[in-house]
């Protein structure tokens, strides 16, 4: 028999969040979350939560969890497509058709007594953070702030009735086999007249992030799923990114001096913890601090690019992206990183794949968001 138990106080969200270790156990791609991220992650402390709800619950048999799921409702989300839209999110189960029966059964009771009934999913809260579930590219550990999974997880959510909406994308590039064929450095060159590429201005760090936020709402406002960042998020991932992300890691592409797009290249955390077990104490953080500010990582992920909307069916849309490419690649050549991860990308944005395969990168994850109507 399969027990589905609500999520209530501390000690049950601290299961909830510990169980995957148990399960990918044997996984030798997996890499164990800092639990304090995930602690802070489901907490009043994430600022998505002031326009999320969310319950969780635990799967058991006996004593013992073998799953885990959560149901949410965005506010946000709501506005653009309806009230009766709902998420799920956070999946993870044995290899049991039951298990995930009851887990999606407790999620969808608790979506439509919130009026929903169309479901997308799985966010780990919404799509503007971990999104999708990996249905290609599990022979490889993920990169910092994508999600992992089990092979057998797609049917598991298939069987419960949910469809493809869309893939996302993720690329991984050899910065060694980085290159710029010669007509698009010809583009390049001639964008150099008009598009000016600075470094983020950190002595401004607050209001540099509201106008990266202002150019990511911009150019992803028409894309699949789209919830725009709030002023709160984009500046607690400030916070964020101004402890992990270095000065030149963080590029702006100007046009008459007004800001039109931007890049963010982020080190590899998951490099850097991934044989913590997710603990910090006791020593986990100077050996976190260690990795990333002396000794480095030679990996990194590009998770935020954006092109004000007005310009992504131009020409110099696309330069621009390549130009903060560009220089992203000499910031990271400079820490030895070898290696960077482009993601997400949406399957079905044609010209940042095109851009992004004829420089060298290549598609080496796939990650699914499903649909149902209740």
């Amino acid at each position: 028999m399969v027990r589905i138990e609500k999520i209530m106080d501390k000690r049950g969200l601290k299961a909830f969040i510990a169980f995957p270790s148990s399960l990918y156990r044997d996984d030798p791609n997996w890499i164990e979350p800092l639990y304090l991220e995930r602690a802070e992650h489901l907490s009043h402390k994430n600022p998505g939560t002031k326009h999320i709800e969310w319950q969780a619950w635990v799967a058991k048999k006996g004593d013992k969890i073998v799953g885990r799921i959560t149901a949410q409702i965005d506010t946000l989300h709501r506005e653009l497509y309806g009230e009766d839209t709902g998420h799920f999110g956070m999946i993870d189960a044995i290899d049991d058709q039951e298990v995930f029966s009851a887990l999606f059964a407790a999620a969808e009771e608790w979506l439509q007594s919130k009026g929903a009934r169309k479901i997308t999913g799985p966010f780990s809260l919404n799509i503007n953070q971990e999104s999708g579930l990996l249905v290609d590219g599990f022979d490889t550990p993920p990169s910092a702030l994508m999600t992992h999974g089990k092979p057998y997880y797609a049917a598991g959510v298939e069987q419960q009735g949910y469809t493809q909406g869309i893939d996302l994308l993720a690329y991984w590039m050899q910065l060694a086999s980085l290159h710029f064929p010669p007509v698009l450095i010809k583009l390049m060159e001639q964008a150099r007249k008009k598009v000016t590429i600075r470094r983020l201005n950190r002595k401004h760090f607050s209001e540099e992030m509201q106008i990266l936020r202002q150019i990511f709402n911009s150019g992803w406002q028409n894309n699949w799923g789209f919830v725009p960042f709030t002023e709160l998020e984009f500046a607690t991932m400030g916070e964020q990114l101004k402890l992990l992300v270095p000065d030149d890691m963080i590029y702006i592409a100007e046009i008459d001096s007004v800001p039109c797009a931007f890049i963010v290249g982020l080190p590899n955390i998951n490099e850097a913890i991934a044989d913590l077990d997710g603990r910090l104490l006791p020593f986990g953080w100077a050996k976190l601090l260690w990795r990333l500010k002396v000794r480095g990582v030679r990996t990194a992920r590009v998770p935020l690019m954006g092109v004000r909307q007005e310009y992504q069916f131009s020409r110099l849309g696309p330069v621009m992206a390549l130009l903060l490419i560009e220089a992203l690649r000499d910031s990271f050549a400079k820490r030895n990183i070898a290696a960077v991860e482009m993601s997400w990308i949406l399957e079905s944005n044609a010209g940042m794949r095109t851009i992004l395969e004829r420089i060298g990168a290549i598609p080496y994850k796939r990650y699914r968001l499903y649909e149902k109507q209740l």
